[in-house]
């Protein structure tokens, strides 16, 4: 398909939508950050890894991190770049093809990291590149309110507390905390405190500390002139230490829409809604899961209670609870109408699934000239090659 003569207006939904203008705009807010705190901040794949878009970051040379074998050789392949690796648990199968692609590879446990410490000294002898290692720590400040996104929560499989670590592998060389979920540079002061209070000592010792995810920079109104502040300083308390941080959603946020059409109006109990040829459950997983209740750019601003034309919005999937709402409209929607659900890149499109073996949107890119381009289209094969 030819993508300068695609029209949006005639492009069949559902589709998603991302914007090279919007990329451009999270990318040179992260960069200036990075250059004056002096830090280095890498992409995490888990909120993105639309890798047909990845010219742009190439261009910024951004890096990322992994969390999987197939992260860690997208990162390879379409970044050329070594990745930050972070596992939950490695395997005797799978470590080598970790070392193999990594720069720096984080152990969940103490345990873990004695098993692997003999394949790490054995790749670091003989390996076309040295890997560093991390362990990744726990300071159980909790600055999250949704326990699902929460790896401070009491129980939590992520990390060593302080009073776990009798004593500091001797090959280890970085410390890896992810307290944070789209947070502020506020909430990332309260953990640096918990870190350094409680891991003080081992931080003289070490070359690197990663600061995990959940820097959400680009959002409107953070004060990145504080966060800028809060890492010059724990630099100069730490003159050792490389900081690292890998945001998810900075990277990606409010770049990019789902498109829908209505398909159908049902009431029942004096509630409508709007059935939509999307579903939450599929395809805005993070809206259920949150849950959090999407912005809709052809609804007003807030909801009239008990307004003319309230409704829910309904997913074209058989479970129950695949509905989000309310939202209030100026106009009885019909179907066929049109609605763009705002802020759909992050993590959404690297969460959505084919349940009911509902049609997947498309993936469009609209390019910095205007040019709109089909990433990908969706058929059956794609659904049927999922299924055994």
């Amino acid at each position: 398909m030819d993508r300068h003569h695609i029209n949006l207006r005639d492009y069949p939904t559902p589709y998603y939508i991302v914007y090279e203008e919007r990329l451009r705009h999270n990318l040179d807010i992260i960069t200036n950050v990075a250059a004056e705190a002096g830090v280095k901040i890498i992409m995490a794949f888990k909120a993105n890894a639309l890798w047909r878009t990845f010219g742009v970051m190439r261009e910024y040379d951004v890096a990322s991190t992994a969390s999987s074998l197939n992260e860690m050789q997208l990162a390879n392949e379409e970044l050329g770049k070594l990745a930050h690796t972070y596992c939950p648990a490695y395997t005797s199968e799978t470590i080598w093809r970790y070392l193999a692609g990594s720069s720096h590879i984080t152990f969940n446990s103490v345990a873990q990291s004695l098993r692997f410490k003999p394949d790490v000294e054995q790749f670091n002898a003989t390996g076309d590149h040295r890997v560093s290692c991390g362990l990744r720590i726990n300071p159980m400040c909790s600055v999250i309110e949704t326990d699902i996104y929460n790896p401070c929560c009491p129980g939590s499989r992520f990390g060593v507390t302080a009073d776990e670590l009798a004593e500091l592998p001797d090959f280890i060389e970085g410390f890896h905390f992810h307290a944070l979920c789209e947070s502020s540079s506020h909430d990332l002061e309260k953990v640096i405190t918990a870190v350094e209070e409680q891991f003080g000592k081992y931080l003289p010792l070490l070359k690197w500390i990663n600061m995990g995810g959940g820097h959400l920079m680009t959002r409107e109104g953070y004060d990145t002139r504080h966060l800028i502040k809060l890492l010059r300083g724990f630099k100069q308390r730490h003159p050792n230490l490389e900081i690292i941080m890998e945001p998810g959603s900075a990277f990606t946020w409010r770049t990019g829409d789902l498109i829908a059409s209505v398909v159908d109006v049902v009431e029942n109990s004096g509630i409508k809604t709007a059935i939509v040829d999307v579903s939450f459950a599929c395809h805005m997983p993070d809206c259920l899961e949150m849950p959090y209740k999407p912005t809709i750019t052809e609804a007003l601003p807030k909801v009239v209670p008990n307004g003319k034309y309230n409704y829910r919005m309904g997913g074209n999937s058989c479970l129950s609870g695949d509905f989000v709402g309310d939202w209030s409209f100026d106009r009885p929607l019909k179907e066929g109408d049109r609605l763009t659900f705002e802020d759909m890149n992050h993590y959404t499109t690297v969460k959505t699934n084919m349940f009911n073996g509902i049609q997947h949107p498309a993936m469009l890119y609209v390019h910095r000239n205007g040019d709109v381009e089909v990433l990908r289209e969706f058929t059956y094969a794609d659904y049927k090659s999922r299924m055994s």
